[in-house]
């Protein structure tokens, strides 16, 4: 019994992390209608950004913050110079764009930095706690409390201020936001550096898990697409929920299905995601779209 729970105190660490870079996915889809595909890729940037900081002297944290404005200017001009001239193209052509950017991100990070792995600091403590024959690393802990700062933030920011409620507003029906005087293009150019910030606090917590180099998003990308597709592409709460039954569900199918082991763990989101579209196409927190004959 303390190694299942073990494994779901495992489960919850790294679903943490999916749900990171889920609410990014979930927050530029609520403004845009967007799927961007480049999200981990933007995190991936943005961490590379932050080691750079650090490679120049900067404490780790100043880093951090520093990376994290980047990322947000970085975010608002992309949605201005690559994603505004295809605003209103049909979905495939903005498919397209955000797979282009994608490969222009991983380039140019490559270009940059180099290919080669990096090591990343950790900012959190290499101990662990243990109670009830369970540990938990004080890194785990981290990162739980890095998402639900984050979550609280925005929480903070949608419900008690005007830029939130104008985004909420954006978000609703841009139309008719556009109509009571907002400006809609600021408030999505806002939405994209927003989920651009966001990306980046996801990248910040793989880096010291894994090394850093330009492919380290790709497999949670493919896990932070499950978690937005259960929750809902349209519910920030969805995204953290869903990040974080994802993350079980992944490890306790490599602990415990002989034909799944640690080899084919990346399956299980491929399975989420084709079940939730199949079942449930609007997730568990998601609003099922209605459309008026």
């Amino acid at each position: 019994m303390a190694g299942f729970l073990q494994q779901i105190v495992v489960g919850l660490g790294a679903g943490a992390i999916y749900a990171s870079l889920a609410l990014a996915l979930v927050l530029i889809y609520r403004f845009t209608g967007i799927v961007n595909f480049a999200q981990g890729e933007l995190a991936m940037f943005s961490a590379y950004v932050a080691w750079q900081f650090m490679a120049v002297g900067v404490p780790f944290w100043l880093a951090l913050v520093l990376a994290l404005a980047v990322s947000f200017v970085g975010g608002m001009l992309i949605e201005r110079v690559i994603i505004r001239p295809v605003e209103g193209a049909p979905e495939l052509t903005v498919v397209i764009v955000t797979v282009g950017l994608f490969i222009f991100v991983n380039a140019a990070a490559g270009w940059i930095w180099s290919f080669l792995i990096k090591d990343f600091p950790n900012p959190f403590p290499s101990g662990a706690i243990e109670a009830g024959g369970l540990t938990v690393g004080f890194s785990t802990l981290g990162v739980f409390v890095v998402v639900g700062v984050v979550m609280g933030l925005l929480y903070l920011l949608f419900q008690h201020t005007k830029i939130g409620l104008g985004m909420r507003a954006v978000s609703a029906n841009p139309d008719s936001a556009r109509l009571v005087g907002i400006r809609v293009g600021w408030t999505l150019a806002l939405g994209w550096g927003l989920a651009a910030t966001v990306g980046a606090v996801s990248g910040v917590l793989v880096a010291p898990l894994l090394f850093l180099e330009p492919n380290m998003m790709g497999g949670v990308l493919i896990y932070a697409f499950a978690a937005a597709t259960l929750g809902g592409f349209d519910s920030p709460i969805g995204a953290v929920v869903g990040g974080l039954i994802v993350g079980v569900a992944e490890t306790l199918a490599g602990a415990y299905v002989s034909a799944v082991g640690p080899d084919l763990k990346v399956g299980v989101p491929l399975v989420i995601i084709l079940g939730v579209l199949l079942l449930r196409p609007q997730g568990l927190f998601g609003r099922a779209v209605v459309e008026r004959a």
